[in-house]
């Protein structure tokens, strides 16, 4: 279980959210809403521990996360705003690397296939020999995208993970999300998008001023 206990997000002197708790069981998906500016990629920062809350705490199985940082982004996926990925490697190179700090296999058939398929499933088959530094910004946003297909991790945490993606490409991550929860994964994400073709419930958390809604 995912717990979110008490957060308080100060910035610039403006407090984004207070008081925010809930939880993420295995086997759901949860998306935050609000306006701009309300703090959702604060949030999630928080939630992935990239950043401090003001106050509270988040929880991975009962334990604070910075008491046991390694493990609990070992269980984690977070893909944020900037794509993540080093602009000196080539696509196919960038996934071989997080394959290997995954602790996946990459080396032999099994791992060349797995990187082909991602790839081929985001649109990038073709351009795997190509460096990411020659690549366009959505095409490098879709280099991270494809770490989804390749990820044993149980929580994904996902910051617009539809922006500058064709419908075709959103119904295709809209149903790898449902799968990964069917499989009892949890699924944490914003997007300005409604989740059209979504089969399964999809709790809502809305950030307004200060205040959970």
């Amino acid at each position: 279980m995912f717990e979110a206990l008490n957060l308080s997000c100060v910035r610039d002197e403006r407090t984004l959210f207070s008081g925010l708790s809930f939880t993420i069981e295995p086997g759901e998906m949860v998306q935050i809403e609000g306006r701009n500016g309300a703090g959702k990629t604060s949030l999630l920062r928080i939630l992935a521990g990239l950043s401090s809350p003001e106050v509270g705490e988040v929880r991975w199985q009962g334990v604070n996360t910075r008491r046991q940082r390694d493990v609990f982004h070992q269980q984690l996926l977070y893909l944020g705003h900037h794509p993540g990925v080093k602009s000196v490697l080539t696509a196919y190179e960038n996934l071989a690397f997080y394959l290997s700090i995954s602790g996946q296999s990459v080396n032999g058939t099994t791992g060349a296939d797995a990187i082909y398929q991602a790839l081929e499933n985001v649109g990038l088959l073709g351009y795997e020999d190509v460096t990411v530094a020659q690549m366009s910004a959505g095409q490098q946003r879709r280099v991270a995208l494809a770490r989804l297909w390749l990820s044993e991790a149980p929580l994904w945490i996902l910051d617009e993970p539809l922006t500058a993606i064709d419908k075709q490409g959103v119904a295709t991550l809209i149903e790898l999300f449902e799968q990964h929860a069917q499989q009892g994964g949890m699924v944490l994400l914003t997007t300005h998008q409604d989740l059209q073709g979504v089969n399964r419930d999809v709790r809502k958390i809305r950030l307004t001023s200060a205040e959970l809604a």
